[in-house]
């Protein structure tokens, strides 16, 4: 699989707009931003603390919890180094449409399924914030951040959506992905682009 590939595979791209108004407002994206990194680690958590029994997935979600936990860290560097404080968390209206996407019931497996496809969504978008503003930002040391943070995130992608597919069939995960993908692309239609949200 090229993740790259994959991940450039959402649907709808992020508005063109996004980006511009994303500069004017740094200190609001990085803020944003380090509290994506602080829900990454706790999905993750999650995931483990809900299904201990699933050995694959303990093994490979134990180090990207210590990976987005240091996410969290440089971000917080970063908005130190321009002088600026984390300030309060921000309703994620992406994420809580998304959630209203999972499917309700179901088996424990099915269940698994879905918060392993959702976790993957959100790092593919992610990844393709962080393209954006890897090639747009003016600040070169942002710049290479983000870079790096796209590259993890793809990573991040392929690990979820491996770990679906070793729990169900390649025929389920794949009619499930595409809802997914189909819904996030509704969902990113109606949503206004914002400066000041990293979704």
């Amino acid at each position: 699989m090229n993740p790259q590939k994959t991940v450039l595979g959402l649907h709808l791209p992020t508005d063109p707009r996004w980006v511009n108004i994303a500069e004017k407002q740094l200190e609001d994206i990085l803020v944003d931003h380090a509290y994506c990194e602080q829900k990454a680690t706790s999905s993750c958590i999650s995931l483990i603390v809900q299904f201990p029994d699933k050995t694959e997935l303990v093994e490979m979600l134990t180090p990207i919890v210590a990976e987005e936990w240091g996410h969290f860290e440089r971000v917080m560097e970063e908005l130190k180094k321009r002088g600026f404080g984390l300030g309060k968390p921000r309703k994620d209206e992406y994420v809580m449409q998304l959630n209203g996407i999972l499917k309700k019931g179901g088996s424990r497996n099915e269940q698994l399924i879905e918060k392993l496809l959702m976790n993957a969504l959100i790092e593919a978008r992610s990844c393709e914030r962080f393209k954006l503003l890897w090639k747009n930002l003016d600040d070169q040391e942002l710049q290479s951040f983000y870079y790096e943070l796209m590259i993890s995130e793809a990573g991040h992608y392929v690990n979820f959506i491996s770990l679906a597919r070793s729990y169900s069939s390649e025929e389920y995960v794949a009619s499930r992905w595409q809802y997914f993908l189909d819904s996030e692309a509704q969902i990113m239609r109606e949503l206004t682009p914002r400066g000041d949200r990293m979704h």
